[in-house]
């Protein structure tokens, strides 16, 4: 097994097996709230993945799905004039709807999501919005009294998959490697982050549309790209929506001395006669078990 078998392999082993039990949550989820708030049992109008999931970069083994749920209009204006905190009345509007079709399982109605936990670890947070004119969202906000923000996945999504496209398909792996080392090195960076900074790194990356022989190379130079940020930079922009995405605390230094090791592993790599198994201990140092031994 070479250098690209080890990474093809390790970006099949943290590829999300889930997908048939997702999906078919997310159309149980999507009919219950069509049936009682839009007289319909479709099971896929007005939902959406969103999230990492929605932007195809979640790996498996990740706790939280989000998804929103598009609401006739009309109800904003009856939560919106709700004695008290309408946000927080819209947000149980939704749970007991829910509670129809998941009555055994653990639903919550908290801050702007309801969330439904499933037995096996797999939380559905579902975001109740109305869709506004460009096409963003208002979501419903419990705290402090209640109040209605925006929040705009869809070009994020977009964006995403555009410039996966333009870089050979390499700018999802990428997404989904960095959140395997998130995972191994307890690393304080969100995944909208992560995707932000890997979105922006790709595009000038020399190898951007190469293959999985080059995979190497690009972990070591996203790396340094990550320890190479501001360490003052409170906020990043995402992609497509433009948002700010905040960060959650100092990654910079495990991204450097992942660099480091990364370093190390393609010096193995390139050696004189190459030294294969301690490449590979050093690739599993950085991103876990998921990378082939």
């Amino acid at each position: 097994m070479g250098l690209g078998e080890w990474f093809s392999d390790f970006c099949a082993n943290i590829q999300v097996q889930d997908g048939g039990t997702i999906s078919s949550r997310y159309k149980s989820i999507t009919q219950r709230l069509n049936t009682d708030f839009w007289d319909t049992t479709s099971d896929t109008s007005h939902s959406l993945y969103v999230g990492s999931y929605g932007r195809n970069t979640a790996i498996q083994g990740f706790s939280d799905l989000d998804m929103i749920f598009e609401l006739p209009s009309d109800l904003y204006y009856q939560y919106d004039i709700h004695e008290g905190n309408g946000q927080s009345a819209l947000l149980q509007a939704v749970r007991s709807s829910m509670q129809k079709t998941y009555s055994s399982s653990r639903i919550g109605a908290d801050g702007q999501v309801v969330i439904i936990a499933f037995d096996d670890e797999i939380s559905f947070e579902i975001v109740p919005v109305f869709t506004n004119k460009l096409e963003s969202f208002t979501y419903p906000d419990s705290h402090g009294g209640g109040s209605w923000k925006t929040t705009n996945p869809k070009p994020e999504i977009e964006a995403i998959r555009t410039r996966n496209n333009a870089c050979n398909g390499n700018l999802v792996p990428l997404c989904r490697m960095m959140r395997a080392w998130k995972k191994k090195w307890v690393v304080p960076i969100g995944g909208l982050l992560i995707d932000t900074l890997a979105y922006q790194f790709i595009d000038g990356w020399q190898y951007k549309d190469k293959s999985y022989f080059y995979y190497d190379l690009m972990c070591r130079d996203f790396f340094q790209f990550m320890a190479d940020q501001d360490k003052e930079q409170e906020y990043w922009k995402a992609p497509g929506s433009e948002q700010c995405v905040y960060g959650k605390g100092l990654f910079q230094w495990k991204a450097t001395r992942c660099y480091n090791i990364s370093c190390e592993a393609i010096a193995h790599e390139t050696a004189s006669p190459k030294q294969e198994w301690s490449a590979i201990q050093k690739w599993r140092e950085i991103f876990g078990t998921s990378f082939p031994d």
